[in-house]
């Protein structure tokens, strides 16, 4: 799984509650097919012991800087890793690294790795919010470290709640992707991306909409951010949980999406309109609930504003723009003509009659159509793959701009 096979990530565990939940992340890391190596300070290992991570990730657990035999094992760590990740990352430890202590296995690996370091506090909201903390990260940050902000909500017993939970194992998960994508044309590059369905009002209470649930979009979204885009997403109603770091505008009709995607779309390089917007809505929406007794004898259909179409004088010279074409017959010859009439860069031509290839589901079968008329059959993927194979076009395409 891309970017992590084949990787080599150091896992650093700190004493601290949330330590229960890293070994879900080294789980995460392993299945994604990165070589897992668990790092644990000696005060780690009195809230979760070794045994359980090495039995998640199948490799040896280090815990101890002078250890019989081991003595430079976090010289050998430390230049073996592609990233090395602290998760949780204490107010102690947080301390200790900003000031360049190595007094044990995970702060000297930290001070002896060229890799890019991930820091994930994890504290008492009192202690992150103290001055001589804010100091410490901003310092670090200063280093050129990696401290993600951590989330707010329910902390350690008889504490109530407030900034300074550890982010869950997969928000984490996507921060490591994000480092270790480092060479990338998205890095630093304004991404716009629509996802779900619109809802066009029939009367107060009713709408005519589709089956979407967004989830291809924020995959498209969430691999464009991995990538080190700044990314937007206008969306409609979603039925699928954007990852932080994505800067989301919710909208409900096709005209609201149209009016986000024209305002952001200048500061953009790449549109992909991954959403399923409603085509046509009442031409003259009740003022009120339609009654049963009421019920009329047909309602007045009208198109909706197209908003590919709608975006010509709003797009940046340089801007890649790719378009989605679902279809349920001839998928194909429908996207060649979408390509055209709205002037795209790609076209990705899906048929939702496909077994799974719909609406509602994990997998997607594609056909990438390209502004020379090339055309790429993919097959049937997870909707996380079809996105990495979008972008990767995409990412050409801004290669060449």
């Amino acid at each position: 799984m891309r970017p992590y096979a084949g990787r080599r990530i150091v896992l650093g565990v700190t004493g601290g509650i949330a330590s229960y939940k890293t070994g879900w992340l080294a789980r995460l890391l392993t299945s994604a097919g990165a070589e897992v190596d668990v790092v644990m300070t000696r005060a780690a290992t009195e809230f979760v012991g070794p045994v359980t991570f090495e039995a998640l990730t199948g490799r040896p657990v280090h815990t101890d800087l002078f250890e019989a035999g081991r003595a430079l094992d976090h010289i050998a760590l430390a230049k073996a890793a592609h990233a090395v990740v602290v998760a949780p990352a204490t107010a102690d430890f947080l301390a200790r690294v900003a000031h360049g202590f190595a007094d044990d296995l995970l702060s000297a690996c930290l001070l002896a790795t060229e890799a890019p370091v991930l820091l994930v506090p994890a504290m008492n909201d009192r202690m992150w919010a103290n001055r001589q903390t804010q100091l410490n990260v901003t310092h670090l940050r200063e280093l050129g470290h990696t401290v993600i902000e951590p989330d707010e909500g329910a902390l350690a017993a008889g504490e109530g709640s407030g900034p300074g939970r550890m982010p869950e194992p997969e928000a984490i998960l996507a921060h490591v992707g994000r480092i270790l994508e480092t060479n990338g044309a998205f890095r630093g590059r304004r991404v716009l991306v629509t996802a779900g369905p619109t809802r066009e009002p029939l009367d107060p209470v009713r709408f005519l909409s589709n089956r979407s649930t967004g989830k291809m979009g924020v995959a498209i979204a969430s691999a464009a951010w991995r990538r080190g885009a700044h990314v937007s997403l206008v969306a409609g109603p979603l039925e699928v949980p954007v990852p932080p770091g994505i800067d989301v505008r919710t909208v409900e009709t096709t005209e609201e999406m149209a009016t986000a995607v024209r305002a952001a779309l200048p500061q953009s390089d790449a549109l992909v309109m991954a959403a399923a917007p409603a085509d046509f809505g009442a031409a003259e929406p009740a003022a009120r609930k339609i009654k049963k007794k009421e019920k009329p004898d047909a309602i007045a259909l009208a198109p909706t504003i197209d908003i590919l179409k709608s975006t010509r004088e709003a797009r940046p010279p340089h801007a890649v723009m790719v378009g989605f074409a679902l279809e349920t017959g001839d998928a194909l010859a429908g996207g060649r003509e979408k390509l055209a009439a709205k002037d795209l860069d790609l076209v990705v031509v899906n048929d939702s009659t496909e077994p799974g290839a719909g609406f509602a589901v994990d997998t997607n079968r594609v056909t990438i159509v390209h502004r020379d008329g090339r055309t790429e059959a993919l097959g049937l993927m997870p909707k996380s793959e079809v996105a990495d194979a979008i972008l990767d076009r995409v990412e050409a395409l801004l290669r060449e701009r």
